[in-house]
């Protein structure tokens, strides 16, 4: 599908993931490279006001180094939603909760705290579901610039939750959750932008706001107006799909992987 579209010329947005694996995407994305052709992808936690102030304000460093991070997705699924034909499996989703849910706030963690070197990760399928794929998964996060890390991701956290981002500087500690970004200062300030809204993290896979779609395409077309990149790449949604490769060869041969070999 990608192939005749990027030879015609045509500019393209994609729904995440890129593909059902890493490799699959590391090839949409040279495909779209090869032919000149822009290629964004609809990550749309980005545009989130809180998300984008949190963006601003780990590129300007006025947080300071980044020490530690807990990257957290509590989200449920009933058995009804794995029922439907192929959903949770490796050959049409290309896994469970990592790609088809958590790929988002990985995404959006990942523009804030800077690649991952490293992972120490565990997956599993609860009690709770009958899937193919996993509905649980743990790791242990290693990062380029020295930070560690958490990330735990689940389907099977009944009621369902908000997904959050927790990230410790020299100087302050950020907060993402539910459209609201937190600020609380070494020196006792605390400051709060955004709103509250939705993540479909609950049983209603869409009770969200559509607002954030609507800022990704107004992004892509003003990016091919203005002939820049769009919010995110296909070079930089590869990113997620790595980490998620990483941690699903850690969880199953049972020792750290590093993301560079991936």
């Amino acid at each position: 599908m990608i192939t005749p579209l990027a030879r015609a010329g045509k500019a393209i947005l994609l729904e995440k993931p890129i593909a059902r694996t890493g490799a699959e995407a590391e090839t949409v994305v040279e495909i779209c490279e090869t032919a000149g052709v822009p290629l964004g992808i609809v990550f749309q936690h980005r545009m989130r006001a809180a998300s984008i102030k949190a963006a601003n304000l780990t590129a300007s460093g006025q947080l300071g180094a980044l020490g530690l991070a807990d990257i957290t997705v509590p989200w449920w699924r009933d058995q009804s939603y794995y029922d439907a034909p192929g959903r949770g499996t490796y050959a049409r989703d290309g896994g469970g909760v990592l790609i088809s849910q958590a790929i988002h706030t990985i995404d959006l963690a990942l523009s804030l705290t800077g690649p991952v070197a490293s992972v120490q990760a565990m997956t599993a399928t609860t009690r709770f579901h009958r899937m193919e794929a996993e509905d649980f998964a743990s790791a242990g996060l290693r990062f380029e610039n020295g930070a560690v890390g958490t990330l735990t991701a689940s389907t099977a956290s009944f009621p369902g939750g908000a997904e959050t981002i927790t990230l410790h500087f020299d100087k302050a500690s950020l907060h993402l959750g539910e459209g609201v970004l937190t600020l609380t200062w070494r020196d006792g300030r605390v400051e709060t932008f955004g709103a509250v809204a939705g993540t479909g993290g609950g049983a209603d896979p869409m009770a969200f706001t559509h607002d954030w779609h609507q800022g990704i395409l107004e992004d892509f077309t003003a990016a091919l107006r203005d002939r820049r990149a769009p919010c995110v790449t296909g070079r930089q949604g590869l990113d997620s799909h790595r980490l998620i490769d990483a941690i699903t060869l850690s969880a199953h041969e049972g020792r750290t992987v590093t993301l560079k070999d991936i």
